[in-house]
This record gives C-alpha cells, structure tokens and sequence, in this order.
C-alpha cells in the first residue's frame, strides 16, 4: 500500500484549474490522433471535478469484468460505429457511471495511449461542477471515487516501477493512494494530465 504524500507544489484551485485546462493550444483538437489506428479503438472520459480543491472521477472495475477486473480507471470504452472519442466517452460514463453527459464540459484531447491488452486509448479531459449524483453500474463499476487533483502537481511523482510481462521488463507509472493501486493506462494519462497542470504544454510533443 502506497502513503499519500504532501504534494511539493501549491495546490490550485478550481478556477486555477479551469483557467490553465482552457487556455489555447493546450490540448489537442478533436480530430484522429496519430496512431489511432493501432489496437482496439477505445475512449476515456477524464473528468476533472471543480471543487474548491478539485479532483479527478475515477472508478473501481468491478471484480467479475473478463479484463482488467479491479483495476482502478477512467470511465470509458470501445468507441462504436459512427461515433466521435467524445461521444464515446461520454456515453460510456453515463452507462458506467450514472454521469448526465450534459454535465461534462469538454475541452478537448489528451495524448493516445495504446495498452500491451490491444486498445488504443483516446482520453477526453472535461470540467465537471460538483455535486455529482452517481449511480454505478453494479457489473461494471464496484464505485466511483474521487482523487485528488494535488499529487499531479509534485514533480517528484509518479513513481516508475518495473515488471515482467510477457517476458519482457516494463516500466510503468504508479500514483499514490491509501487505499487504490493506481497504475497501468489510467496512471499514464494522469501523467499526462500532470504535463499541463505543471507547465500548460502538451505532453507527448
């Protein structure tokens, strides 16, 4: 189990936040990113909840799923025939989740990101103002929690840590929690969230 710790940054606020994530030229557009076309095409919502001290959504896969059961993760799925990453995005949190996809502010794209499972992953930051009125879908999702927004202002995480997998030695990016191993895709994309809260430029360029 991981200890959470002070962050080494001052915290923002949200309409620090808000005015940091909608500055000009800080995410991507929504058109076809490249390497969109490597693995299973998929999209994650990644809602940014503006409390006074924001937050990230986050939820628990249920333990019975077929693939990354348990795991913590952004709401999301296979984006289906027809549909733009945003729409899937917001589709898949309102299935999971219970999230009203009016309520989501949508700014645009975080970096791809494709996992050793077969899915290329289109993450869709988005504003969300609390309260939020959550209902999970007992198959899919055990809960939705909350983390919070201050670790990925410390220049000192995520922690990289190595494994085998498949024969092969890996390096992935692990984020603290008390209670949650937060690590694999949904850690990479927080990694790249944390590029444009610390310094607003596009991670990945």
């Amino acid at each position: 189990m991981i200890s959470l710790p002070a962050p080494l940054a001052p915290a923002l606020d949200a309409s620090a936040v808000r005015q940091r994530l909608t500055e000009p030229g800080r995410l991507w557009p929504e058109v076809p990113q490249s390497g969109a076309s490597e693995g299973i095409a998929s999209a994650v919502l990644v809602p940014v909840v503006l409390h006074p001290s924001p937050t990230l959504l986050l939820t628990l896969r249920a333990s019975g799923l077929s693939s990354h059961a348990g795991q913590v993760a952004f709401p999301g799925g296979r984006i289906e025939p027809g549909e733009s990453a945003e729409q899937a995005a917001l589709r898949e949190a309102a299935e999971e989740i219970g999230l009203d996809p009016r309520m989501p502010e949508v700014l645009g794209r975080l970096p791809g990101h494709v996992t050793g499972t077969g899915f290329h992953i289109t993450p869709i930051l988005a504003l969300v103002e609390p309260p939020l009125n959550l209902v999970p879908a007992p198959d899919e999702v055990e809960l939705a929690f909350e983390y919070e927004l201050a670790p990925l202002l410390d220049p000192a995480l995520p922690e990289t840590r190595t494994a085998i997998w498949r024969g092969e030695r890996r390096s992935f990016y692990v984020w603290p929690h008390a209670r949650h191993y937060v690590w694999g895709a949904t850690a990479a994309i927080m990694h790249g969230l944390a590029a444009l809260l610390r310094d607003g430029t596009r991670s990945g360029e």
